[in-house]
């Protein structure tokens, strides 16, 4: 049964000539397939997100705004990618299947969206090359339709997960927790429930010695 989120789109999300590296996505794809970790299938291809499950994790003027592509210039630096229509539906896409992925971790103790993380997004921004919140967006769906009552968020990115811990501030029933870079982006920080902020050059055992502690 399908528990992995990709699709194609998101190897080539922006048009050829101002196309950001994003083969990530294919790689992983391969990779999980070629370690024998997944089969072909597990995964599945999510559809684009109801604009409805947008509601209470982005405000209404962002995401119609960002839509319309009519953001500021100054806003579309932010993000870092030019806008187009492919670029929004594959945030979208993005946001669905990390529903899809969560909903299949209630039913079978684990899914993943290997293109998730969408977490510099906040609720009236997109930044670091996130539109869309896909975790927010995901926990948020769970706790109003999935009988969820507390969730945790734990954010290993080198980057702190900023966006997420914006959207999450005044809200108790999600724990946010990031462990990230302390001189890295985003260079001005939100708050996470729990922030752990490492130092330059920390190598792998001390890493994983701070992170069980």
């Amino acid at each position: 049964m399908s528990f992995v989120a990709w699709h194609p789109i998101f190897k080539h999300p922006l048009p050829e000539d101002h196309r950001f590296p994003m083969n990530k996505y294919d790689l992983l794809h391969d990779q999980l397939l070629y370690q024998g970790v997944v089969d072909k299938k597990d995964f599945f291809e999510p559809e684009i997100l109801d604009v409805a499950n947008l509601e209470g994790v982005h405000s209404p003027d962002y995401y119609n705004r960002l839509f319309a592509l009519n953001l500021t210039a100054s806003e579309i630096r932010r993000i870092g990618f030019p806008l187009s229509h492919q670029l929004v539906e594959c945030d979208l896409r993005i946001a669905e299947g990390t529903i899809r992925a969560a909903i299949a971790a209630l039913q079978k103790g684990i899914g993943y969206n290997i293109a998730g993380g969408t977490h510099h997004a906040g609720s009236n921004w997109g930044e670091g090359f996130c539109l869309l919140n896909d975790r927010a967006i995901a926990a948020h769906y769970l706790l109003k339709n999935q009988g969820i009552e507390m969730i945790a968020i734990i954010d290993l990115d080198v980057h702190q997960g900023n966006g997420t811990a914006e959207i999450f501030k005044s809200r108790d029933e999600v724990f946010t927790f990031s462990m990230h870079g302390k001189n890295n982006f985003p260079f001005k920080k939100e708050i996470s429930d729990m922030d752990v902020h490492l130092p330059d050059g920390i190598n792998g055992a001390e890493y994983l010695a701070i992170l069980k502690e």
